[in-house]
């Protein structure tokens, strides 16, 4: 059995929601660093994993002999590196630390020095030997060792006086040449600037030369990438990245380099992270979890790294005891579950392994990115991240089924904290993505993403029409082609309800007006989210599926409920719902309850295995919905419906299932083809639903 990381002396009253300590933080650590160092077998072998997943993680068994090469020098800095941001801080507090036998800084300092000589069985390459290696296919072309040449620079700063400054001058200049190869090399025009950036920083800091003009061309980049709100597009993507990346690696810049030799983007870089500071911690729910979503999730709690990174800056915000209950939540979240662990090492996974989020640019040792929290044991002792008592933030402030929610429209990103169950739910927008690629849709284009119940993939079920979690799926009753929603436009909030527009099998080569197309209305209530959906269709006869969050099935009961009511139009209305009560796969209990009202004709549940990041066996409860005729207005516009959970087997009352008390239509036909969808809610508000000017404001 793995033996889970446990706190040996918790302080509640500095820490009154996590009673972790930096104590408990580098004991944290130091247990991160014996399940690596139980799998190096002897000192000159390098950072190399045990291997759980072979089939989509490289090094690629099909690559080319040269690239399959190159791909396994790159596991090994991966693997060097991205441990050093765990070990850094760790041997900079205790240069004697030693881990299984080996001394920590030593090993460190032989492999670095190691890995950047050119000939040594562990030499890395540096950019050029690349090239050449895979015969210059690609003149243009960046390869991962760019990636973790940050890291090191990172951990080499964090742990100079142990490792960097003890190295003589002679095997300075050897990692200095090697860095420089890189640093001056072509890059991936996103967050990678900021690699050859902190390259040349780092170098500039050690008196070598660098390329200021490059380095002023990343830099301007990076600023033209920042999108408002705190956050920067990634590519064509706003995710994680600008957490783990943008907002950690722009003030270890401005450290390095920006506030000497350019403070106006400096001040820039400070500005953008303080803006994040407002509302980020937000981001998080009332445990401090961090919510699957985006690309790259095997590195977790990576995520809280943007606030360590705001305190490396002059003028700081953020808040320190907020800040530490946060980063302490999520590394929690995950050290303290057996299945996060294999052979030691985190694994493919968001917690136990799980194909469906991995990406092929991983491999067995990139879930170390995560190290990076550890970070913040760079603050010292006495900073206020370690010195001030936790707090919760929003959290503290809200009542008794109060919903805050936070709506960014430059990324973006709609998140709501809920105070009856702690959870926090993400909607996001401005998501483009290639038709069919259900790996890019499951990570962005979600109807919503909840932290209690991460994104769950396409079900494992016989089921008479496809399903998905949290997405809607088409099938065309004509040529029989199932279609997803591959594109989700921005069009933002109003009067408490977020619009977007979804389009399914969205290509270049056609009109939108020749894509089937739904636009998304939907709000918060207590648990959950209410929708209320219009469907654009242009052929018909089509089946459209709506499914849950996937939940757990680790012995589940369900149960099921309906309700007639008559609206004051006095049109008849029934409601539908399926209430799921269980555990999780550690124990913990977990409620959803799905309803639907209008446009819908039944409701049902998938069962599948390993289709849920959390649980072997899962459940996908599901709406389904036919439109029969080609033209017509007689049949329903509207898809509405809700999704609610709990952490607790307390039942939901009938109100909080059957929120909706009173659906009246504008339109004519009474059908919802235009005009106001007005819904009356049992406590007594009112929601007024209305797409109008939709069209002339998506963004992406």
């Amino acid at each position: 059995m793995t033996q889970i990381f446990e706190m040996k002396n918790p302080d509640f009253d500095l820490s009154p929601y996590t009673g972790m300590t930096r104590d408990e933080w580098i004991r944290a650590g130091e247990h991160l660093l014996q399940g690596i160092f139980r799998n190096i077998k002897d000192f000159k072998d390098p950072v190399v994993m045990p291997r759980a997943e072979t089939k989509i993680t490289y090094p690629h068994a099909e690559s080319a002999p040269d690239f399959r090469e190159a791909e396994r020098r790159a596991e090994m800095f991966e693997g060097l590196t991205r441990s050093l941001f765990i070990a850094a801080p760790l041997i900079k507090d205790n240069p004697d630390l030693t881990i299984c036998g080996y001394k920590i800084a030593d090993y460190y300092k032989s492999q670095i020095l190691r890995s950047c000589t050119s000939g040594d069985p562990v030499s890395v390459s540096n950019y050029d030997e690349l090239q050449e290696l895979t015969k210059h296919v690609d003149p243009f072309r960046a390869f991962q060792q760019t990636v973790e040449t940050c890291a090191l620079v990172i951990g080499l700063w964090v742990s100079r006086k142990v490792i960097w400054e003890t190295y003589d001058k002679s095997e300075q200049d050897v990692i200095a040449k090697f860095l420089t190869s890189y640093a001056h090399a072509n890059t991936v025009p996103q967050n990678w600037r900021l690699f050859n950036m902190l390259d040349m920083a780092f170098l500039n800091m050690y008196g070598y030369p660098i390329d200021k003009d490059i380095m002023m061309d990343h830099a301007s980049e990076i600023l033209a990438y920042y999108a408002g709100d705190g956050w920067y597009r990634d590519g064509h993507c706003f995710d994680y990245y600008s957490c783990w990346a943008f907002q950690v690696y722009t003030p270890l810049w401005n450290l390095w380099y920006g506030y000497e030799n350019a403070p106006e983007i400096a001040a820039q870089f400070e500005e953008n992270s303080n803006e994040l500071m407002k509302t980020y911690p937000d981001f998080f729910d009332r445990d401090g979890h961090t919510n699957m979503w985006g690309r790259s999730n095997i590195y977790r709690c990576a995520a809280t790294t943007a606030f360590e990174g705001n305190m490396n800056l002059k003028k700081s915000v953020a808040d320190p005891g907020l800040a530490r209950r946060i980063c302490s939540g999520s590394l929690l979240q995950f050290l303290g579950r057996e299945d996060f662990y294999y052979k030691g090492i985190p694994t493919m996974g968001f917690y136990g392994q799980f194909a469906p989020l991995v990406q092929g640019y991983s491999c067995a040792e990139s879930p170390f990115w995560l190290g990076k929290i550890f970070l913040c044991l760079d603050l010292p002792t006495d900073h206020p991240f370690w010195t001030a008592k936790e707090n919760n933030g929003s959290w503290e402030k809200l009542t008794d089924n109060e919903v805050k929610t936070t709506t960014l429209d430059g990324p973006a990103l709609c998140y709501s904290n809920h105070e009856g169950n702690g959870t926090t739910i993400l909607r996001s927008g401005k998501i483009i993505k290639n038709c069919g690629d259900d790996h890019a849709m499951w990570n962005y284009g979600k109807l919503a993403y909840s932290s209690k119940y991460p994104w769950e993939s396409t079900p494992h079920a016989d089921l008479p029409y496809p399903v998905e979690s949290q997405q809607y799926v088409l099938f065309d009753e004509t040529d029989k082609n199932t279609e997803k929603c591959n594109v989700t436009l921005w069009h933002g909030e109003k009067d408490g309800v977020l619009y977007r527009r979804q389009y399914f099998n969205y290509t270049l080569d056609r009109e939108c007006m020749w894509m089937q197309a739904i636009s998304l209305a939907d709000f918060t209530v207590p648990y959950g989210i209410v929708r209320a959906d219009r469907i654009r269709l242009f052929r018909r006869p089509v089946t459209l599926t709506l499914g849950s969050f996937g939940f757990p099935d680790n012995g589940t009961d369900v149960e099921t409920k309906k309700k007639t009511f008559i609206s004051s139009d006095g049109r008849e209305h029934t409601a539908q719902t399926i209430i799921l009560k269980g555990f999780d796969s550690i124990g913990n209990k977990k409620q959803l309850a799905m309803t639907i009202y209008d446009g819908w004709d039944s409701l049902d549940i998938a069962r599948s295995k390993d289709t849920n990041p959390e649980s072997k066996k899962s459940i996908v409860v599901y709406a389904t919905a036919k439109r029969e005729k080609q033209y017509g207005s007689n049949e329903p516009y509207m898809l509405i419906s809700q999704t609610l959970t709990r952490e607790d087997h307390e039942d939901f009352s009938d109100e909080e299932i059957f929120s909706i008390c009173d659906i009246t239509y504008s339109d004519i036909m009474g059908t919802g083809g235009y005009g106001h969808i007005n819904l009356t809610l049992s406590g007594g508000s009112k929601k007024d639903i209305c797409f109008a000017g939709m069209e002339g404001q998506l963004l992406l």
